[in-house]
């Protein structure tokens, strides 16, 4: 698994976060200032709120630390690329859930370190240098930041290449992340069901909790319609694919990716049941 774990992992998140890179554009961050309240709520959601959720979900939960830990990864993790295809299908607004996911994804540079050191201290322990902050914002730094600035370059100096090929980097990047997940279930296959079994049912009370709590919270503050709807679906669909990459460069694997494994098989089915009751609703 040595070269699964050092090249095709990284590379295959790489790719992913450059299709995520391909399709912005400058208007995706100047949205933010003409939509102040709606994105906040969603950015507030999503780095607080999530994390908060899991922390608290985990403390209840009867998990060895190492699943602990990767029930905070999957938290710590931004909304996925594909968040945005599910927003479209449930009728939500389409350009805050692309906001949502390329700033957060920007900004998992410095959230992801901190939430994993906090996890890693609560929950496994250890001397400080066990664990380097500096460290994994480099390396998500080099996995997450680096491949969408080199997307949204591209983006800005080819775009008559770029809007022909983000359609199709979309579609790799899907099956890179199946690849990823059916890698990540493989690799940990003697123990899946017992760690399913641990770590299957606080995952589906995150993802579920989650989305009706940041549903509930945009109702709150007034949110439309179709920015609720964004902003639960980005608290809902998170990047598996790097949740899997940072439990697996950091802690090597083994328990520690099965959250976030768990999590995304189960987000698409809760996430297809959201879509059919707002559709219905409409």
């Amino acid at each position: 698994m040595g070269i699964v774990t050092d090249i095709v992992l990284p590379l295959a998140l790489a790719f992913i976060m450059f299709s995520l890179g391909l399709g912005l554009v400058a208007d995706d961050f100047y949205r933010v200032a003409r939509q102040p309240k709606d994105f906040f709520l969603g950015a507030l959601s999503q780095i607080v709120l999530l994390p908060v959720v899991a922390f608290l979900l985990v403390l209840l939960w009867p998990l060895s630390p190492e699943l602990a830990v990767g029930v905070m990864i999957i938290a710590a993790a931004p909304g996925g690329a594909t968040s945005n295809v599910i927003t479209s299908f449930a009728r939500g607004d389409v350009a805050l859930s692309i906001s949502l996911t390329a700033i957060i994804s920007l900004l998992g540079v410095v959230t992801i370190p901190l939430v994993v050191a906090f996890a890693y201290g609560q929950f496994v322990g250890g001397e400080p240098g066990d664990f380097s902050i500096l460290g994994t914002a480099i390396s998500v730094f080099l996995i997450v930041t680096v491949p969408v600035l080199i997307g949204m370059a591209v983006r800005g100096f080819a775009e008559n290449f770029a809007l022909r090929f983000e359609p199709q980097a979309r579609r790799i990047a899907i099956v890179l992340f199946v690849l990823v997940l059916i890698g990540a279930i493989i690799q940990e296959r003697n123990n899946v069901v017992a760690y399913f079994a641990e770590a299957g049912l606080v995952t589906l009370a995150l993802n579920v909790v989650m989305m009706v709590l940041a549903f509930a919270l945009a109702t709150l503050f007034g949110s439309g319609r179709p920015q609720r709807i964004a902003i639960s679906i980005e608290c809902g669909l998170q990047n598996g694919t790097l949740a899997i990459a940072v439990a697996t460069l950091l802690f090597g694997g083994g328990a520690y990716v099965v959250p976030a494994a768990t999590y995304s098989l189960i987000m698409f089915a809760t996430a297809l049941v959201f879509v059919a009751m707002v559709r219905r609703a409409a």
